[in-house]
């Protein structure tokens, strides 16, 4: 098993000494089961904190996932032109998209 880390230890032993008071504070027990009750839950925040700092770690190093459309290849849309005017003639009658038409 490896050491912990002193942010581990650091945000652990915050987390104890901070919920314990203010579990103490709001409860205002003074019976000693009470306060060995609250002391248990504290020890018992404090540990869970310090578990879960290397896996904040490890989810802030890792980059996120791009979504589908920034991994596809870059596809150019393609553009159609209608013909030039010639001079021999009249323009022909050019076809609009039914997309761009509006009822």
């Amino acid at each position: 098993m490896p050491r912990p880390t002193p942010a581990q230890l650091a945000y652990g032993s915050a987390t104890v000494i901070c919920s314990a008071l203010a579990m103490l504070l709001l409860t205002e027990t003074q019976s000693g089961p009470g306060v060995v009750a609250i002391a248990c839950v504290a020890l018992a925040l404090g540990l869970g904190t310090a578990l879960g700092v290397p896996r904040l770690r490890a989810a802030r190093s890792t980059p996120a996932p791009r979504p589908a459309a920034a991994r596809a290849p870059y596809r150019a849309q393609a553009t159609v032109t209608a013909p030039a005017p010639s001079a021999a003639g009249p323009e022909a009658p050019r076809r609009v998209p039914e997309a761009t038409l509006h009822h």
